[in-house]
């Protein structure tokens, strides 16, 4: 069926920000096949913290000024990916999924960014087939994956914890690392939005002066990650050799502050990092649930197996 003409596109409301959660809860929900579906997700917020991120966009489908479906498309540099894309259960097959990839290319080619992704169903030939035709393209799975760390590891160095001027270098060295990963791959943005919003922490871990590795975990009330889940979102460790060394003492980080949370871990690894993956497997991560990364152009940017990198996308 054509795109319906009776949708509307543009940039999403903060008074929409709560039907836009609603939404997103009840069109997983659904597809899923939950008894209730606006459990989904429990107490994590995907919505609320990435719109007020400064490298993010957030877009709304209306019809009649009535909301009907949203995306969210971020930015770290030169890479951007986007989702959830949601849209009410009772408008699907109508186009407006369509309407609002329309958008979200218009604004990734307003950005400049080299290579864009996402992450969706595997199983579902209607949603691979329908961002196939936008030019993204299927390559590996990437999994989600849990671990409950062990009580009272050492406490890790946090990015808050530090001096203004130490937290500057410190960001500014986070780049350098993701650069020369991936050319123009920027976390800055998101580091920042963590740190104002309070809706998480970045650890960092160190060889001397040297930063060796980061990740940016996301933890308490009102986060993506709630009450009772670390949800690393980004997490990199510096390349080369002993690169997997670094990325277990990472691992390791991470696993400290969630603990002081009293929360598990959540981290998602595409499988084309096999390295990174088989690390996690041996730390006795499980995999929770998988989807595949869609990319465009098709080409591995930092999907590949020299590269230590924590993310999946969603």
């Amino acid at each position: 069926m054509p795109a319906s003409q009776s949708i509307k596109v543009g940039p999403l409301k903060e008074s929409e920000l709560d039907e836009a959660e609603r939404i997103v809860r009840l069109a997983f929900g659904t597809f899923l096949g939950l008894p209730n579906p606006l459990e989904f997700l429990g107490d994590r917020n995907f919505m609320t913290p990435r719109f007020r991120s400064p490298n993010v966009n957030a877009i709304a489908a209306r019809e009649g000024g009535r909301l009907v479906g949203s995306n969210v498309v971020t930015r770290w540099g030169s890479f951007g990916f986007f989702g959830p894309l949601t849209v009410l259960p009772e408008y699907w097959d109508r186009g407006v999924a369509q309407r609002l990839l329309e958008s979200t290319t218009t604004i990734f080619d307003r950005w400049g960014v080299r290579h864009t992704g996402l992450f969706t169903f595997p199983h579902s030939a209607k949603h691979v087939s329908l961002y196939q035709k936008f030019g993204y393209w299927p390559r590996y799975l990437t999994a989600i994956m849990t671990r409950t760390p062990e009580a009272n590891p050492p406490a890790p160095v946090l990015l808050s914890g530090l001096k203004k001027s130490e937290r500057e270098a410190a960001i500014e060295a986070c780049g350098k690392l993701t650069h020369k990963i991936d050319k123009g791959l920027d976390l800055s943005g998101e580091i920042r939005a963590v740190l104002a919003q309070r809706t998480g922490d970045v650890v960092l871990t160190r060889t001397r002066s040297i930063l060796d590795a980061f990740a940016v975990c996301l933890n308490g009330p009102g986060s993506e990650g709630g009450a009772k889940t670390c949800y690393v979102k980004f997490g990199a460790a510096r390349g080369g050799a002993g690169a997997g060394e670094r990325f277990d003492k990472l691992l390791g980080a991470c696993e400290a502050f969630a603990s002081s949370r009293g929360a598990s871990v959540e981290a998602g690894v595409n499988s084309a990092r096999e390295g990174a993956y088989r690390r996690m497997r041996s730390r006795g991560y499980r995999v929770a649930t998988q989807g595949v990364a869609m990319q465009r152009p098709h080409v591995e940017g930092f999907n590949r197996a020299d590269a230590y990198v924590i993310d999946d996308w969603r």
